[in-house]
């Protein structure tokens, strides 16, 4: 008699909370509709529906690598942002729901052009093309293989016309001005990368979460260079620490700019520095 997708789903979620995962039923439910290539809302009204053995041997592959810290969206190959799913691999840092800040803060406004700078996986500069489907992007990072994974994105949501990658390490191969200027850069202290989840520290690359040093390099160097790329009345807004806020607003005023604000997250933490 075969295995029910009910008793699959508890003893997945049984290996996971034997491990320590955290949220072990809930990454059970996901990696079961991954392998039954099945919505994840629907998995309750079939839980007595049977599994296939070929199915049931590719949950137990999943589970395995979940149980070795491997983020869920890695192992599905997707992650969800904003109004779409998004490819992730370990080329990229994995999207975070308090990066949707920026997106909503950013939509606020109005803008033609925007730049994106260290766009990762993309979905800053995707999602600003697919709300706004006038504007022109352009998306920089200084990891290839990132860009080929924002492109395939691109591609998959219908906005890659709209889109120019850019290999550059910031601003260094970016020519004209913007809007609006955006980025979630690595942000983290090299002091604290000892303390991030095995989730992270072990998959996610190092590139995209740390600059190493005090943590805020990145925040220097676009502090120092923003005014040459960004248009009169324009505007531009990081992604910061939570911890940040009062470090990051001293580089800006710093470097000239006197219209700063701080804007914080669903979890009521500083999450983006705006300037303008």
């Amino acid at each position: 008699m075969r295995e029910s997708l009910r008793s699959a789903l508890q003893r997945a979620a049984a290996m996971l909370g034997a491990a320590g995962i955290e949220g072990a039923e809930r990454d059970a439910r996901a990696l079961l509709a991954h392998v039954m290539k099945m919505d994840r809302a629907l998995i309750n009204a079939h839980l007595d529906d049977p599994i296939e053995p070929s199915q049931s041997h590719g949950l137990d592959q999943a589970v395995a690598m979940r149980v070795n810290h491997r983020p869920v969206s890695h192992i599905t190959g997707m992650r969800a942002f904003w109004n779409h799913d998004f490819l992730v691999n370990a080329d990229v840092l994995d999207p975070r729901p308090d990066t949707e800040t920026l997106v909503a803060l950013a939509l606020e406004g109005q803008f033609d052009t925007v730049l994106d700078l260290g766009t990762g996986s993309g979905v800053l500069a995707i999602s600003l093309a697919d709300e706004r489907p006038n504007v022109r992007v352009v998306a920089s990072d200084i990891s290839e293989r990132a860009l080929d994974v924002a492109r395939r994105n691109a591609g998959r949501i219908g906005v890659a016309e709209r889109i120019r990658f850019v290999h550059s390490d910031w601003f260094d191969n970016i020519s004209g001005r913007f809007d609006l200027i955006v980025s979630n850069p690595p942000y983290i202290a090299a002091d604290e990368m000892a303390d991030l989840s095995p989730d992270v520290a072990k998959w996610e690359p190092r590139l995209a979460l740390t600059p190493e040093g005090d943590g805020l390099e990145a925040y220097r160097r676009i502090a120092a260079r923003l005014a040459g790329f960004l248009n009169p009345g324009g505007r531009a807004m990081v992604e910061i620490g939570y911890r940040q806020a009062d470090s990051v607003k001293t580089i800006f005023t710093n470097a000239g700019y006197a219209d700063i604000s701080v804007i914080r997250d669903m979890n009521n933490r500083d999450r983006v520095v705006a300037i303008g």
